[in-house]
């Protein structure tokens, strides 16, 4: 079994749901008392946070550096950054380590494919949805036409539900509505399907909320990674 290296804390509650996936696939393949070889290195998310609001992005590229090589250093295989968001430097931290990124936008990507679907609703942090490095890997390598909410507003409302309420642990029926208005106006432009394109949207909705197939990257992700550690 390989060793998983994990970058979390951004947030902690979301890599909660990594350890507990990785854990659980080993388990399910391979019985008994099994559990994933796996090392996390977990971060200040307000650290983070503070770097993303400021547009310091070359600070935030030093902090998943340093964590990149020190679950290098650890012994890890592979590693995730285990976050939708801090893929935008995802490409120069893995030129900074010897081993292996498993990019979330390339896994949830194949699943997408293994549907037959090409075109996806996406949903995450403002810079998930409006930058480039999500969509454009998404469109270029997968090509999938991505679709995203088209009022900034909108945007604006699941930007802040994300940092102000899910990354504290925070659920609310009435975030859960937003969420789903936005999923419903997405299915009705053409949407197949949605990712839910951060990391703790998993925390709130689900697919009886969606009129078309959501895309847990959360799940994707960290199942990806255990079955990859598997696969000695």
């Amino acid at each position: 079994m390989k060793t998983i290296g994990l970058i979390g804390g951004m947030s902690w509650e979301s890599s909660l749901e990594y350890y507990r996936i990785v854990n659980e696939v080993v388990k399910e393949k391979l019985g008994g008392l099994h559990s994933a070889k796996c090392i996390m290195y977990s971060v200040d998310f307000d650290e983070i946070a503070t770097h993303q609001r400021q547009g310091k992005w070359d600070e935030a590229t030093d902090l998943m550096i340093d964590a990149a090589q020190r679950v290098e250093k650890g012994g890890a295989d592979f590693f995730l950054i285990c976050t939708n968001t801090m893929h935008l430097m995802a490409d120069e931290v893995a030129n900074h380590v010897t081993i292996p990124l498993i990019h979330i936008v390339d896994v949830t990507a194949e699943a997408i494919e293994e549907q037959g679907i090409k075109t996806i609703g996406l949903l995450g942090t403002k810079f998930t949805m409006e930058e480039d490095f999500y969509k454009g890997r998404l469109i270029k390598n997968h090509g999938l036409e991505v679709l995203i909410p088209e009022e900034e507003e909108e945007r604006d409302i699941i930007h802040d539900i994300i940092f102000s309420e899910l990354c504290l642990g925070t659920i609310k029926q009435s975030s859960r509505d937003r969420f789903i208005a936005v999923m419903e106006k997405l299915a009705a432009r053409g949407a197949e399907g949605i990712i839910l394109g951060c990391t703790e949207i998993g925390f709130l909705t689900s697919d009886e909320d969606s009129p078309v197939p959501l895309f847990d990257t959360t799940k994707i992700h960290a199942e990806a990674a255990a079955l990859l550690a598997l696969n000695d």
